[in-house]
């Protein structure tokens, strides 16, 4: 079985931003969840920053909670 490497950790990206809410929409289903380790390929630290990101963008409005 191939591993696959953090997307995140390739580019050599330390933080992921949450004003960047279009790239964050990649690792959101199409209901809106957020994805997880297996699917979106990334390392813990990354998976854990990501959702934190995906979490705040959601409270101040840049990311829908829930996509109708």
């Amino acid at each position: 079985m191939k591993s696959k490497i953090c997307p995140f950790c390739s580019k050599g990206l330390q933080e992921i931003d949450y004003k960047q809410h279009e790239h964050l929409k990649k690792f959101m289903s199409v209901l809106g969840k957020i994805e997880t380790r297996r699917r979106t390929g990334a390392c813990v630290y990354h998976q854990k920053s990501l959702s934190r990101a995906i979490k705040r963008a959601r409270h101040i409005a840049l990311l829908p909670f829930v996509i109708s």
